[in-house]
């Protein structure tokens, strides 16, 4: 699954390495790109978004959240944890690459650090696998920096 999928970068990846894929965007707008670009039968595409994911079912094998939690409000955060949990398979793993540094001031959004996205996954049963900083910007932003998250459910 992936969580936030944008213009469906990531689950046109995962497809063409033959996964089944089930790809939550809430914005019309970038699913109708997404659809257009990657019309791959391996694609579902679902109108949904943190922290209910309402419309989601299943057990999935591998959650993918790339650039989406800092958008996420604090008090959101919790909720949406427990329901990725709730959606992994047993010994599934969830995936968060988090954008660190200072958020611009024309959108919403944290600096969310590694150890609070951490404090609440084991808060859902979900255990630290690899925590991965990986350094500078691929857009050449001094200002900001990236962390990936990998987590399992059950025991890492």
């Amino acid at each position: 699954m992936d969580v936030g999928a944008g213009t469906g970068r990531d689950a046109a990846a995962l497809a063409r390495r033959g996964y089944q894929v089930v790809a939550a965007e809430p914005v019309r707008e970038l699913r109708e790109v997404a659809q257009r670009l990657h019309s791959s039968e391996d694609i579902r595409w679902a109108e949904d978004s943190l922290p209910e994911l309402s419309r989601l079912e299943g057990a999935f094998e591998l959650t993918l959240l790339s650039a989406v939690w800092m958008h996420l409000p604090p008090t959101a955060r919790g909720q949406a944890m427990k329901r990725l949990a709730a959606l992994l398979a047993p010994s599934g793993l969830l995936v968060v690459s988090l954008r660190r540094g200072a958020p611009p001031t024309d959108r919403v959004m944290s600096d969310v650090p590694a150890e609070e996205v951490v404090r609440d996954a084991q808060q859902a049963g979900l255990q630290l696998v690899r925590l991965v900083e990986e350094g500078a910007d691929r857009l050449g932003r001094a200002e900001v920096w990236w962390q990936t998250v990998a987590l399992r459910k059950g025991e890492a």
